[in-house]
């Protein structure tokens, strides 16, 4: 990796994340020997990755060249581009750009981290333009769900090109204007070479809708509802909240806040100014001195994020909130693909207790939009801006094809499909070029490892096939001096009397192994370990059609 061979004068993107998969978005620019990087976001865990919640992208292709990095850009305040900064800003030590809201959350993520609180942060706003090294950025508002979003234009002597980051055309939002429409096309008259974007929604057809209308809906179904009311959404969508705050209002109920999360973002949003027609939340102590029919709780854990204040409540093992018979819970927030099974449980969980719960599609009232762009939005893209290609990315595999074949349906000239690491050239001839290394990074409580690292592997393994512990103690002359001892974990019920006989035939086997080795053979700890271990797995194998993680302790006396 540390010898790619590019041409100075030409312009080049590389994803490192994103472009393949929903979160840990992380891209590269380089010209004339530099790197910007744009975005560097998390991702969330499944099943692969046993004890992890959170990973990272690689960022060691980019540490590698660290000397060479003009600086990093946060296009909006979204964990899956920005959340990755406080665990491995320390490896690059570049300087960030960002808007003022994206600035304040980072800078309280940054106040948790000793290792971040050197790093210079420098806000900008939609209009500015900033040069590092030899790329100009001109910072273009577009509305999202969460407040300060900008697309970036990326100039430099080799081209122009528009990265849009996060966005969609709500044409009334609760927070910010719409999408600066005529920058966009102010660009696009001057000359876009290549459009690298969203493709969430790229197979949807029609338009994301409005916040406004979201506000709308929310406080004609709070009309209709008798108890209390908990909405849960994400925490960063600060128009969300605001929006929950007027249809409460509306109907004489008071709003409290659950989740550090919504602690944290609400607090950059006053200290932005973009909570300031909403009264002061209901203290966390006082929410029982109302009746339930004047109470609206905010709650984090719209995707069924076990930690999240939701699952928790849910459970009932949430100090000082229980939900009860006569409580509604109202999803104000989509399902991310793969977290569906995560939000089932959470609602099985909460229709068990007696909760109503309202799904953003089990009701008439429109609860949620979406902050991505679908077909009318990208077709609308397109003809401002007039790039001469089109790079889909932020989504999975069939999300960035799709972007791509509605890109050709729309008469764009050229369309590539990366794939994380790909090197594609923008200027000249656009086609990939290359190919690097990329991997994921797993954050646990207190540490960050690769995600193939062999903790994780081993765990992997053993969630699916158990272990085995065989300790063998043996004299000096290499025969036993006490019978082998073996225990399992995730394989059988000691106290189950068929298990039983199965652990004690198993202990059998171990001493027909050792019989069958010769005394010089039984001298040496690593054959007779290596020995048992292929026979405990072969006889599991055998037995259940598993093949067991298997260790085996050798004492000697």
């Amino acid at each position: 990796m540390k010898n790619l061979n590019l041409d100075s004068k030409e312009l080049y993107f590389l994803p490192l994340g994103g472009s393949e998969q929903f979160g840990v978005n992380f891209n590269l620019y380089a010209h004339k020997g530099q790197w910007l990087a744009i975005d560097f976001g998390i991702g969330f865990a499944d099943e692969r990755y046993p004890g992890i919640d959170i990973l990272l992208p690689d960022p060691q292709f980019l540490e590698d060249r660290r000397d060479d990095l003009a600086g990093l850009v946060v296009t909006h305040a979204h964990e899956d581009h920005v959340g990755a900064l406080p665990y491995l800003w320390p490896r690059l030590k570049c300087p960030i750009w960002c808007t003022p809201f994206t600035a304040s959350v980072l800078r309280r993520k940054f106040s948790e981290s000793p290792e971040c609180r050197d790093a210079v942060i420098t806000e900008v706003n939609a209009g500015d333009k900033v040069k590092a090294g030899p790329f100009t950025m001109h910072f273009v508002h577009v509305a999202h769900s969460i407040p300060d979003t900008v697309a970036v234009v990326v100039e430099t002597k080799a081209g122009r090109i528009l990265h849009s980051g996060d966005w969609n055309l709500d044409p009334s939002p609760v927070i910010n204007g719409p999408t600066d429409e005529k920058s966009i096309k102010e660009f696009g008259d001057r000359g876009i070479m290549a459009y690298i974007g969203d493709s969430t929604n790229a197979g949807v057809p029609g338009r994301s809708g409005s916040e406004s209308d979201v506000e709308k809906g929310l406080t004609a179904l709070f009309g209709e509802i008798e108890g209390r009311i908990a909405v849960t959404m994400f925490a960063s969508n600060i128009g969300r909240l605001r929006s929950i705050c007027r249809a409460a209002r509306a109907h004489g109920r008071h709003v409290a806040l659950v989740g550090r999360s919504l602690h944290s973002m609400s607090a950059s949003a006053r200290d932005c100014g973009y909570l300031g027609d909403v009264p002061p939340f209901l203290d966390f102590e006082d929410i029982d001195d109302l009746p339930p029919e004047k109470i609206v709780l905010a709650v984090t854990g719209s995707q069924g994020e076990a930690r999240a204040a939701l699952a928790r409540i849910a459970r009932g093992d949430y100090e000082g909130i229980k939900f009860r018979r006569g409580d509604t819970v109202v999803f104000s927030a989509r399902p991310i693909p793969g977290n569906e099974a995560h939000i089932n449980e959470v609602c099985n969980n909460l229709v068990d207790a007696g909760v109503r719960v309202v799904s953003w599609h089990s009701t008439h009232h429109k609860i949620h939009v979406s902050g991505h762009p679908c077909q009318d939005e990208l077709a609308d893209m397109y003809h401002w801006a007039r790039p001469a290609l089109v790079i889909p990315v932020h989504g999975e595999r069939a999300n960035l094809e799709a972007q791509a074949d509605f890109a050709r349906s729309c008469q764009i000239e050229n369309v590539i499909v990366p794939r994380n690491g790909s090197v594609i050239r923008l200027s000249g001839r656009p086609e990939i070029v290359g190919e690097v290394e990329t991997g994921l990074l797993a954050v646990e409580q207190r540490r960050v490892l690769p995600s193939d690292h062999v903790a994780i592997v081993e765990r992997r393994k053993l969630q699916y096939t158990g272990t085995i512990h065989v300790t063998i103690v043996l004299d000096r002359r290499g025969d036993l001096a006490a019978p082998p001892q073996v225990s399992t974990m995730g394989l059988f019920d000691p106290d189950d009397k068929k298990d039983a006989r199965v652990i004690a035939d198993m202990k059998i086997e171990c001493e027909d192994i050792l019989e069958d080795l010769s005394r010089d053979q039984r001298a040496s700890d690593t054959l007779v370990q290596e020995e048992v271990r292929i026979g405990m797995r072969r006889y599991i194998n055998g037995l259940l059609n598993m093949k067991p993680k298997t260790t085996v302790h050798i004492v000697r006396i």
